[in-house]
């Protein structure tokens, strides 16, 4: 399916932040809640679609920083019982590993499931390979060199696992959602086309 950019009106806008931000904090309510399903939140498959898909990529940056932003303060919260709003500089990572999954979602050129699950890969291993570092760098629990963060990397494996299925759902959702309702909006609108030739 060819992709058709999509520029987005500040209420939309608005609104698709709102629904983002509700979405990834349930998500990361039932990770608080049920450990197991720790990193299942529809972030990355976010970051991806809106680098694909929103015309203006700032506003897709914007879009994932935004969420992350609003829905740490939120589980911070429920960690701590405290009101914190920027718990550590570890963060600067997962933001930065956020903006790269845009720009991998600004290289897909052309919708299918072999490439937007290319682009999960490839944002689930940056993710795995940023966001580990801070781990591997500050705690005491890995060696300094390589076999250490070899090792952190290693134990942040049932997390990526959680990050790359919840890329396939939710990224089934939103770019099968879109496609899907972007065709039947293309079907309707050359149906009435053919009512006004005729």
């Amino acid at each position: 399916m060819s992709l058709q950019k999509v520029k987005l009106n500040a209420p939309a806008y608005i609104l698709i932040i709102l629904a983002s931000i509700v979405a990834t904090g349930a998500m990361r309510l039932v990770s608080f809640y049920f450990p197991l399903f720790s990193n299942f939140s529809p972030l990355g498959a976010l970051s991806i679609f809106g680098g694909a898909y929103f015309a203006d990529k700032w506003k897709a940056g914007l879009l994932s920083v935004m969420t992350l932003f609003v829905t740490d303060i939120f589980i911070n919260y429920l960690y701590s019982a405290k009101l914190v709003l920027w718990y550590s500089n570890s963060a600067l990572w997962l933001y930065g590993s956020l903006l790269i999954m845009v720009l991998i979602g600004s290289m897909i050129k052309k919708v299918n499931v072999a490439n937007v699950a290319l682009a999960s890969l490839t944002s689930v291993a940056v993710h795995w390979l940023l966001t580990d570092i801070e781990p591997w760098l500050q705690s005491s629990y890995y060696a300094k060199g390589l076999l250490g963060y070899g090792e952190s990397l290693l134990m942040a494996i049932p997390f990526e696992r959680n990050m790359l299925l919840a890329d396939a759902l939710f990224g089934a959702i939103l770019f099968g959602g879109y496609e899907f309702i972007q065709a039947r909006a293309n079907a309707k609108r050359h149906a009435a086309e053919k009512l006004v030739v005729q």
